[in-house]
């Protein structure tokens, strides 16, 4: 049941904020900056220095709504030691059998990564509870409308290509959710610690597709 749960909230909530960064010192900085806009799904890679530790520091420090993850997952040993610590999603950028083997059996929110419409439904058949398709930068809205007027039943999620102000368009395309990262989190924000502007990235993000959301 909690699966269910937390898969419900994943996509209401809807925004995946991809935290994919170096200067860990300012990570949990810019971690509340989002959270303050109203960001509610934190995925923190596995290509962030230390960053099962760094999970583990942010876990205690979320609000309860905050769903925290783990991303760029590609081993059922990653797997296994962000599930220990406290993850309740993983997100990989490729389809890793083992990956979703070991999320099933924990009762993981899993989200593999896939591109082509082979990859995509061989990994929803492995019981993907979204497929990430990646990266969405090259294929674009279009490519979404087809894959679901042939398969509607997938829970998609585009990954690459996402920005604030093109939100709206891939979730009338269909995406049940969407992946972003360097547009909410940019470099220069973070390295000037312009924390007030994430905040208000955020917010204009989280407007924008609660807009599309209520379009559909």
């Amino acid at each position: 049941m909690e699966n269910k749960s937390i898969l419900e909230k994943l996509i209401n909530n809807g925004i995946f904020a991809v935290v994919r960064m170096t200067e860990t010192n300012k990570l949990i900085k810019v971690v509340e900056a989002i959270v303050s806009g109203g960001i509610k799904n934190i995925e923190i890679t596995m290509t962030v220095p230390n960053a099962v530790e760094m999970i583990e520091a942010l876990k205690p420090n979320l609000p309860e709504d905050v769903i925290l993850g783990a991303g760029t997952v590609l081993t059922a040993e990653q797997a296994d030691r962000v599930i220990k610590a406290g993850v309740k999603f993983i997100v990989s950028p490729v389809f890793v059998p083992n990956v979703v083997g070991i999320c099933k059996r924990n009762n993981i929110v899993v989200c593999p990564g896939s591109y082509t419409p082979d990859e995509i439904l061989s990994a929803w058949n492995s019981g993907a509870d979204i497929v990430k398709v990646f990266p969405a930068t090259t294929l674009g809205t279009r490519y979404f409308k087809d894959i679901l007027s042939v398969m509607p039943f997938l829970k998609i999620m585009p990954t690459g290509g996402v920005t604030i102000d093109n939100v709206g368009e891939w979730i009338s395309a269909g995406a049940c959710a969407v992946g972003i990262g360097s547009d909410l989190i940019s470099k220069e924000l973070v390295a000037n610690e312009q924390y007030d502007v994430l905040t208000e990235r955020a917010k204009k993000l989280v407007n924008n597709f609660s807009e599309a959301k209520l379009k559909l």
